[in-house]
């Protein structure tokens, strides 16, 4: 059996409940926890220099091996949330990808399984009143249209499937990722990069148990939003994933999710802010033939990359392309942006001001991805998955 397969504890099962919140956000004393130890993370041939790195994703994919597998790159450790699948399977799907990568080193940790307010009833409701959403994430059950992508597995919370890729042989940290977040940005003060490719909610928390968390961090680059994205590419699954935005321009997954958590997010006072919401990846998809080239790019990828389903915008890459290579980007621009958090007709629509716009209540300076390369980002993508794996043999 493997070792996601059983109940998570108690305190990830009811972490949103008000119970267990109230005990997290009175006050405590957070440096006995902070420094109680500081366990060596990243490979050892990672130079002092090496950029440091959390991901807080809603599940795993090309994006981690991306940065697993970028030079001066150390990944502090992989965060899992619930989004597009439920916590557990992300966590399980993670595991296997650093297993896969000869990158056991590197932990990955539990976050939030429920949003801080929304809940798969409080959406059944909203469809009622204001229309189907399109994607769903973990509480999908079927497609409202034909579409090429299979209908996702509906399951409880606690189930994880048995993954295509393989079971993982490792286990999941026992520390939460909330407290390993706010633990490394107070060790590493203006080092670490937090790299969101999923909804905001462990970003929330940790902002609300410990309010120094986002000035602490060197930046936050995040997978969310969206601003007027256009359909670029004309094959069936682009037109079929132009579905999402082309009626409701400023919705996304992840902001939808957890509307809340991503507005306490991006009022929080980061240093600094990239923002990728979905407009630059309508130029982005994964072909049968960009597939084909990765698994022929590295041996070690090639039987999880061959099992993939093809048709997907390259979301997540793109935002762990931007920030290993900045020089991807064609256009960007300078906004502010939040979340509509109102239960109505925009419940999780992005927000946006061009400066001296904004109502000034928190809002963020940020650094808006419009478009990227997407010719080039496919040659960067097959070019670090080309890269020798560490020696180790995978588990």
């Amino acid at each position: 059996m493997s070792p996601n397969r059983g109940r998570a504890p108690q305190v990830f099962r009811n972490f949103t409940s008000m119970r267990i919140l109230r005990a997290l956000f009175r006050p405590v004393a957070l440096a006995a926890l902070l420094f109680s130890g500081t366990a060596a993370s990243g490979s050892a041939s990672h130079a002092a220099e090496a950029r440091k790195v959390i991901v807080d994703d809603d599940g795993s994919g090309i994006a981690e091996w991306m940065l697993l597998q970028a030079p001066n790159v150390d990944v502090l450790g992989i965060a899992i949330l619930s989004g597009d699948v439920w916590r557990d399977e992300g966590v399980a799907h993670a595991l296997r990808a650093v297993e896969i990568a000869h990158r056991t080193d590197v932990p990955v940790l539990r976050g939030a399984v429920y949003p801080l307010l929304n809940s798969e009833k409080l959406t059944d409701r909203w469809e009622t009143l204001y229309g189907k959403l399109v994607w769903k994430g973990a509480w999908m059950k079927k497609w409202v249209e034909p579409t090429v992508q299979s209908t996702p597995p509906y399951h409880a919370p606690d189930v994880v499937p048995h993954l295509p890729e393989g079971d993982p042989t490792i286990k999941a940290s026992d520390e939460p990722a909330v407290m390993f977040m706010i633990r490394k940005v107070h060790e590493f003060p203006g080092q670490v990069t937090i790299i969101a490719t999923g909804p905001m909610t462990d970003l929330a928390l940790a902002q609300r148990l410990d309010p120094s968390f986002a000035g602490l961090a060197k930046e936050l680059v995040y997978m969310g939003g969206s601003l007027n994205p256009q359909q670029v590419r004309s094959d069936v699954a682009a037109s079929q994933f132009a579905r999402e935005f082309a009626n409701s321009p400023r919705r996304e997954f992840n902001f939808r999710f957890d509307p809340e958590a991503a507005s306490i997010v991006l009022r929080a006072p980061w240093r600094h802010i990239v923002a990728v919401p979905s407009d630059p990846s309508t130029a982005t998809e994964l072909t049968p033939e960009f597939l084909h080239k990765l698994a022929a790019a590295n041996p070690a990828f090639a039987g999880t990359i061959s099992k993939r389903e093809p048709g997907f915008p390259l979301w997540d890459e793109i935002a762990a392309a931007v920030w290993l290579d900045p020089s991807l980007i064609t256009r960007s621009e300078e906004l502010y942006v939040d979340v509509n958090s109102q239960f109505g007709a925009g419940y999780g629509d992005t927000l946006s001001w061009t400066p001296g716009y904004q109502p000034d209540l928190d809002e963020q300076r940020e650094t808006v991805v419009r478009t990227i390369n997407a010719p080039k980002l496919e040659a960067f993508i097959t070019s670090l998955l080309a890269r020798p794996l560490p020696n180790s043999s995978p588990k």
